[in-house]
């Protein structure tokens, strides 16, 4: 059988319309979940199952798993060699800092495989569009190998410069989320204790200059405190922890990224670190809970 084009590891709340995204482009990606049943699905629509990491070999391979850790943990030595044979370019669209993934693309230099970092935003609804924000570092000819795939599953895509430099835009971007949702959390709080009409707030600020991605997709969460994923608590937490680290290497005297950061430490230490990050509102909502 010949070696597939491309494959999906890791089929959480992106990675499966990622896949469903390529489907719907007439690829045929082959896919991997560590819990199968979750790309039954997909193989209904035409994706080929990978019964093992190892079986997922493909010349671009896109990893949507929470971050570098959990991959690692799939890269054995059936698996390196798989993935090599098949010149493989590991595309790491998750969230990570800069040296994780660094010291990835060393660690499997020698098997033969490339590591392009990607990462994404534009949430659940750009997945499934194929509008996401692919902020890309990597070799030129590492970008060059998987650029038709990731204009497919992002509606900007921009190469940014070497291994780790789209890592470290991904966490301005995350900056950015994170400030946008506590500050809206705060507002609508505000509001709710003030007795205005929550969804009359939310007309307004779409009408204006606090108008936002953000509030567009989280403002009925916001409303109806319903807090399905999305972009979960523990990972905005992941990622304001690595913004961290990256503001401390660039020697930047952060003043809003510690309070963001113990806004949602203490979001997922009440228990809600696996709902979506909008559930910060909770903090204002029931504070003694």
């Amino acid at each position: 059988m010949d070696t597939p084009r491309l494959a999906v590891i890791g089929l959480g709340p992106m990675g499966r319309p990622i896949a469903a995204t390529l489907l719907d482009a007439g690829l045929t990606p082959v896919v991997w979940n560590r819990t199968a049943s979750r790309a039954d699905d997909l193989v209904a629509a035409g994706a080929i199952r990978a019964p093992s990491p190892a079986d997922a070999a493909a010349p671009v391979i896109l990893s949507v798993l929470p971050d570098v850790a959990p991959l690692r943990e799939l890269l054995d030595t059936p698996t390196r060699r798989a993935w090599g044979a098949a010149g493989a370019r590991l595309v790491v669209l998750s969230t990570t800092g800069p040296e994780q993934v660094i010291e990835l693309a060393e660690d499997l230099s020698a098997d033969g495989i490339g590591v392009v970092d990607a990462p994404m935003s534009g949430g659940v609804a750009g997945a499934a569009a194929g509008t996401l924000s692919l902020m890309v570092g990597g070799a030129r000819d590492d970008v060059a190998a998987v650029l038709d795939v990731l204009e497919v599953i992002g509606g900007t895509v921009v190469h940014l410069g070497p291994l780790g430099t789209g890592m470290v835009a991904k966490l301005c971007n995350q900056v950015v989320v994170g400030g946008t949702l506590a500050a809206l959390a705060e507002a609508v709080a505000l509001a709710r204790r003030s007795g205005l009409d929550v969804q009359q707030l939310m007309t307004l600020l779409e009408g204006g200059l606090a108008r936002s991605e953000v509030l567009a997709q989280k403002r009925d969460k916001l409303i109806w405190r319903e807090y399905s994923l999305g972009g979960s608590a523990d990972n905005q937490v992941k990622d304001l922890r690595y913004a961290t680290a990256a503001a401390e290497s660039a020697d930047l005297p952060a003043r809003l990224l510690p309070t963001l950061l113990q806004l949602y430490r203490e979001t997922v230490d009440r228990g809600d670190g696996g709902k979506d990050h909008a559930v910060v509102q909770e903090l204002y909502l029931e504070p003694d809970r």
